[in-house]
């Protein structure tokens, strides 16, 4: 059995006091620490990261973890996929362990990105996108705008709707400290904020974040903290949005929560919180149902109903999510398991669920070219 035995979230937000290396060397102690195992019993560290080439000319980043942390000469290495790097590292180092390659590996989400312009980090994350659309002048907002246009289109749902994502997900980020945007929204403060493309407003738009996120993975005998990885899967579609079949779901996460869902041997209805990848407030509609945790077209009616709430049928991104708890891009899905593990231990104080052994967590790169799905399970 493959368990996540040591998790660890910094503060995300304008971290300007901070290094790419104090947020390294703090994550990965802390996860350490909390794994309560001495350091030289890790065999692999793996760093996600998707922007440090390009913001801090820095793309060595293994190599440099295991300098900061003082691993000796532990094999390391960085692990990029856009916005699913976390994902996608924690699906490297499954992979290892179960390959006879590792039993013990220290993964480790980074992010640096407030000391740079908002032009700048915008041109840096459109690497995730295909040359067409950069070409066209296009931005994230402005592709993931053009799904919400085609999915108000298809299903009637507006503005207003879009804007109980924003409302949720910041309440949810009012009972974690380590967030951002540790504080309520109103549907009027939402609907008033500046339009950034249409129809995506500000306050339906995950923010620009520093932070750091790390876990420990382990093959290793399990105490009773662990937290069993029953699915670890990927799934890829088409960079471009102009090559895809259906601009209203993304077929990346329908094939990985598929996968996922089969390699734990459960349904959707078996899980009892949620991590999803609301980098803007259409794709965490998109997300729930795509993951098969409502109907299609049902999303949005679900989350107004409350039923993705804290205290709803099934409580969806109660670390705030990427919109309220922060996006430092690389640090995000790993950021996803250290909630759930934090939720399944029963140790998310002032938020914690009241009951749940079953936690999913779900990563996407781009505008949904590599979707990453976890499947936790408390031991």
């Amino acid at each position: 059995m493959i368990s996540v035995s040591g998790a660890y979230q910094t503060k995300f937000g304008e971290l300007w006091d901070r290094s790419l290396e104090d947020l390294i060397l703090e994550a990965g102690q802390g996860a350490i620490s909390d794994a309560r195992i001495n350091k030289t019993k890790i065999d692999l560290v793996l760093v996600a990261n998707m922007l440090s080439g390009r913001l801090d000319s820095q793309d060595h980043l293994g190599a440099l973890a295991v300098q900061i942390l003082d691993l000796d000469q532990t094999p390391a290495l960085r692990v990029e996929a856009a916005c699913a790097s976390g994902g996608v590292a924690l699906h490297q180092a499954v992979t290892a362990i179960k390959a006879g390659n590792a039993k013990t590996v220290l993964v480790i989400g980074v992010e640096k990105m407030t000391d740079k312009s908002n032009s700048q980090i915008a041109q840096a994350l459109m690497g995730a996108a295909s040359s067409q659309e950069r070409q066209a002048g296009l931005t994230f907002v402005g592709l993931y705008a053009l799904m919400a246009r085609v999915y108000f289109e298809k299903y009637k749902a507006s503005k207003n709707d879009l804007a109980y994502v924003a409302i949720k997900n910041h309440r949810h980020a009012s009972r974690n400290p380590k967030a951002q945007y540790p504080f309520p929204v109103e549907l009027e403060t939402v609907l008033k904020s500046s339009c950034v493309a249409s129809p995506l407003h500000l306050f339906d738009c995950s923010p620009i974040s520093d932070g750091a996120a790390a876990v420990v993975v382990t093959s290793r005998p399990q105490l009773k903290r662990d937290v069993a990885i029953t699915a670890s899967q990927l799934a890829t579609d088409s960079v471009s949005l102009s090559e895809r079949q259906s601009l209203t779901e993304l077929k990346a996460t329908k094939i990985a929560g598929q996968k996922a869902y089969a390699q734990a041997g459960i349904s959707p209805d078996n899980i009892d919180i949620a991590e999803v990848h609301d980098c803007f407030s259409i794709a965490e509609i998109m997300a729930v149902e795509d993951l098969g945790f409502c109907q299609k077209g049902e999303g949005f009616k679900k989350i107004k109903h409350g039923e993705f709430d804290h205290d709803g049928r099934l409580p969806v991104n109660l670390s705030g999510g990427l919109k309220a708890c922060g996006h430092p891009v690389g640090a995000t899905g790993v950021k996803q398991i250290v909630e759930l593990v934090t939720q399944l231990r029963h140790e998310a104080v002032g938020r914690q669920i009241k009951t749940g052994k079953i936690g999913l967590a779900h990563n996407v790169g781009g505008s949904g070219a590599t979707a990453a799905v976890h499947i936790l399970r408390k031991l």
